[in-house]
């Protein structure tokens, strides 16, 4: 299996990944450049790792010769799905949920309602809105609980 416990040696690309997917796919929800590239940096994003190691705990990477996705899971939740866009349409994000549910009973998501093309995705493994939502904190955009 290509998915593993992530590391202190993974902090780089996590760092990577996180930022360049949250750029590519939530900028034209949030319209918002100055945080997009201001606020949104790799070196930040990595420090945050380096200063809080233990954040890295609910953090499993898709590993094939280097990282090209992962998952952050708290209890029962997906906190981050994220595939490097250079590797999307491979499986990794499928594989990365299948782990999640079988290996830690994960069962609900939030995903944000403009985000159409994870909302099929999340469909297409069994997640399901149920009509639950809340405001993403500090912006006027919705988020779907979606459930197994």
């Amino acid at each position: 299996m290509n998915i593993r416990k992530a590391g202190t040696e993974d902090i780089s690309r996590i760092a990577e990944i996180l930022v360049f997917t949250k750029r590519m796919n939530y900028r034209s929800i949030f319209r918002d450049d100055k945080f997009s590239f201001g606020n949104l940096q790799v070196l930040s994003a990595a420090r945050e790792y380096i200063n809080n190691p233990h954040l890295l705990d609910s953090i499993w990477v898709y590993d094939d010769e280097f990282v090209k996705g992962l998952i952050h899971i708290e209890g029962h939740c997906v906190k981050e799905l994220y595939v490097d866009c250079f590797f999307e349409g491979q499986g990794i994000g499928g594989k990365l949920l299948e782990f999640a549910m079988e290996n830690h009973a994960v069962t609900y998501l939030w995903v944000l309602k403009k985000n159409e093309r994870a909302i099929s995705f999340y469909e297409r493994h069994g997640f399901l809105c149920k009509g639950i939502w809340r405001y993403e904190d500090g912006t006027p955009e919705i988020l779907l609980k979606m459930e197994r």
